[in-house]
């Protein structure tokens, strides 16, 4: 199950490791895609921290970590194909993979009926 925050990631955890992207409004909204700046491996993130930016032909925005964690793995297809995040932002589209993740760091997230809900106003 994905759960979203309100600067629009998302975040799907299976055991202890979080799958990140942003949602596909965020995308949409962005427009097209020209560079993630993707986390280093093995960095540490706090919930709220910035961990990567991605820039497109209208702005350049930060993206926040959902959760605390350790990177495990980085989407190295977006360096050559950032605009896999339009293509498929909530699949292929990913940020990033952090370890050591509980589901308590999703606390306050919602899921995607809610965020529906919030995108609606």
């Amino acid at each position: 199950m994905k759960y979203y925050s309100k600067e629009h990631e998302w975040v799907e955890i299976s055991g202890d490791v979080a799958t990140i992207g942003i949602s596909k409004h965020a995308a949409d909204e962005l427009g097209d895609i020209t560079f993630v700046e993707l986390p280093e491996d093995g960095a540490d993130f706090t919930k709220g921290s910035v961990f990567s930016v991605v820039e497109s032909v209208k702005a350049a925005s930060d993206i926040y970590s959902p959760v605390n964690g350790k990177v495990c793995e980085i989407n190295e297809e977006l360096e050559d194909s950032p605009e896999l995040v339009n293509d498929d932002a909530e699949g292929k589209g990913w940020i990033c993979k952090m370890t050591g993740v509980s589901e308590a760091d999703i606390s306050g997230s919602m899921n995607e009926e809610q965020y529906k809900a919030f995108l609606a106003g």
